[in-house]
């Protein structure tokens, strides 16, 4: 198949739903437009994926039937899964302990080799381990074509559709929250929106211990967000502020998500609903948010959703405190709560 015009699988992705998402997450009459990417197949990557293997094809990087080699924590591995049975390339991911059984079976349902790494890089965490093995299988396969999803200029471009969904279903968008891991979507859909509304407030959501704002990189239990490298396709200039969250905030956000709005997910879904509902409490009444839901509940069943694991690590029954902490810097202070940072 030689372009995404030619595939039916490809109109499965995008055109997206968006839900009001407001009581108890803001008084009545206020909240935010969740935009749920998890009614992607496989998540908000799907869109990452299906773009860079396009525009590697189109620039003969990627030569027809060619291995692709890449690392990641499971849901740019489901979109490259889908971009490899489009295009027709063999896929070979790099993950590591901390992927969900259930993403590493659909993997190999998919066709998908998944080499899974065992221990982590002594500064690099898990994350530059995966990417230490990923150099030494490309050294291995001549030939084969890495996305390089943190530092890939097309996995910012490729966004440009969900922003340009977005201002068809609400209209001006005032404030974006989004989630950072690999900074693709956040970079790529303010990019687009600023295009006709300069004004808009990008909000960036991180994971307590993560170290792409600045804080000392900590072991961390939410996946899907934060990064203990320093991805170059965070754009840190877009950013007007950026929000830390903790394990325990976005699992009580996830659930009162289910419970109040069948309209839930992961990590980074909840941690991105506590920034999103605090915007929606304190803004001026009329702002216009906007919150990128990356992915669905599914993979999450044995962790967020449930019960003897969120026990096991005390994440039940501790919701955010009304206010996150404010720091200006980040070496002012180790964000171990719900705390936020003003960067312009």
């Amino acid at each position: 198949m030689s372009s995404l015009i030619e595939s039916p699988l490809a109109y499965l992705v995008g055109h997206t739903p968006v839900c009001w998402i407001g009581e108890p997450f803001a008084p009545a009459g206020r909240g935010f437009w969740a935009k749920l990417e998890g009614a992607n197949p496989g998540g908000l990557k799907d869109r990452a994926a299906l773009h860079i293997v396009k525009r590697a094809r189109a620039r003969g990087e990627l030569k027809p039937g060619a291995l692709i080699v890449e690392s990641t924590s499971g849901t740019f591995g489901l979109g490259l899964a889908l971009a490899g049975i489009v295009y027709g390339h063999p896929v070979t991911v790099v993950t590591d302990p901390g992927m969900e059984e259930i993403v590493q079976r659909l993997l190999q349902a998919y066709g998908v080799r998944v080499e899974a790494v065992t221990r982590p890089h002594p500064s690099g965490g898990w994350q530059q381990a995966r990417l230490d093995r990923v150099a030494e299988l490309l050294a291995d396969h001549p030939g084969a074509y890495c996305p390089h999803q943190y530092d890939n200029p097309d996995n910012v471009a490729a966004y440009a559709g969900l922003a340009r969904e977005l201002r068809r279903q609400i209209g001006r968008v005032d404030v974006l929250v989004c989630s950072v891991g690999t900074g693709g979507h956040s970079a790529g859909v303010a990019r687009c929106l600023r295009g006709q509304h300069p004004r808009l407030r990008l909000i960036g959501v991180d994971a307590v211990g993560s170290t792409i704002f600045g804080q000392p990189a900590r072991p961390r239990l939410m996946r899907g967000l934060g990064s203990s490298i320093h991805p170059r396709n965070v754009a840190h200039e877009e950013f007007d502020e950026v929000h830390w969250v903790a394990p325990h905030e976005a699992v009580w956000a996830c659930r009162t998500l289910a419970r109040t709005h069948y309209a839930t997910g992961g990590w980074s879904v909840g941690a991105v609903a506590v920034a999103a509902a605090w915007c929606a409490r304190t803004l001026p009444a009329g702002t216009k948010i906007a919150a990128i839901f990356p992915d669905g509940p599914a993979r999450y069943y044995t962790t967020v959703f449930d019960d003897a694991y969120c026990t096991e690590h005390r994440l039940l029954d501790r919701p955010p405190a009304a206010e996150p902490e404010e720091i200006k810097h980040p070496d002012e202070a180790e964000a171990t709560r719900w705390t936020r940072m003003v960067m312009r």
